[in-house]
């Protein structure tokens, strides 16, 4: 469809959008025109009606999605109607006054400080090349809260050890600078000499050993694995890391605005999530520790 093409086309280009939004939107797009074209064979995107919406939502719910993956599907059809208004081509939304279901909260999962502290003191990664960047990636990703995407879009110039920071490009290009602590800088150091050693030296920071870019699934494996040797909590990817990230700086009394920054959130309500997890522990330190309680 042209005009789904454009959508797509339109947000990669001028929004900015991230290859894995545009993937996930375009899929969502793909669902719904095939759920409406057997369901209501021949209807155009100008003759679309808030049934129509209504009618794929319920049939989601009731193919057992979860309510939070109804939500993102909902967002990428009000994405496109967005698009498509604003170029002319429908006059009305056929998504106004949709109502969605109620999301259920779902906390943060994060990895226990102690579990982190013994996975990085005291496990054996190896000395060769691989061995230092795995443990860097692991250590990037916990010490920085930086993104699975943004860890891998580094380039040798985005890490400036003598100032001891890194420059991060996270959603639609915008930029921020995430202080690196002395002590990672060493570790830091020893992965560069382990890639110059290896002749790996490439644009891009994290390499695989071939030299080519680290990849998506590559940097999940990696953080899977040694997760694994440390801890059971039922996910294991990059992004429990950012979550640990936040929930470990928030625990130790920064505030949400500092950890806002350093996350690349827009807005403070993207943060809010992980003053949750501090009270669900407070909440367990008290009964542990109140003679009443």
């Amino acid at each position: 469809m042209e005009k789904k093409e454009s959508f797509l086309q339109y947000i990669r280009t001028e929004k900015r959008y991230s290859r894995n939004t545009v993937t996930s939107y375009k899929n969502d797009l793909d669902q719904f025109f095939e759920w409406l074209e057997l369901n209501n064979p021949g209807c155009s995107v100008e003759s679309l009606t808030l049934s129509d919406i209504r009618g794929w939502m319920v049939s989601l719910l009731e193919g057992g999605a979860a309510t939070g993956t109804v939500h993102r599907k909902m967002s990428a059809l009000r994405a496109f109607f967005r698009y498509l208004r604003k170029h002319g081509i429908i006059s009305t939304d056929p998504m106004s006054g949709l109502k969605l279901p109620r999301k259920a909260k779902q906390l943060p999962v994060f990895v226990a400080e102690e579990a982190l502290d013994r996975l990085l003191d005291e496990f054996e990664f190896g000395n060769n090349f691989s061995g230092i960047r795995d443990r860097t990636i692991v250590e990037f990703l916990y010490l920085t809260g930086m993104r699975r995407s943004e860890l891998i879009n580094l380039r040798d110039e985005d890490v400036d050890l003598f100032s001891g920071q890194v420059r991060v490009t996270g959603k639609r290009g915008k930029q921020r600078v995430i202080p690196l602590a002395p002590g990672f800088i060493k570790s830091v150091e020893k992965y560069i000499s382990a890639r110059k050693e290896s002749g790996l030296a490439a644009q891009w920071f994290f390499v695989t050993g071939r030299g080519n870019k680290m990849y998506d699934k590559g940097v999940y494996n990696i953080v899977k694995r040694y997760l694994s040797m440390v801890t059971t909590v039922e996910k294991k990817s990059p992004h429990v890391l950012r979550h640990t990230f936040a929930t470990h700086m928030l625990n130790h009394g920064a505030d949400l605005n500092s950890i806002k920054e350093l996350l690349g959130h827009a807005s403070l309500s993207a943060t809010q999530v992980y003053t949750h997890n501090t009270f669900e522990q407070l909440k367990k330190v008290y009964k542990q520790a109140h003679p009443r309680a």
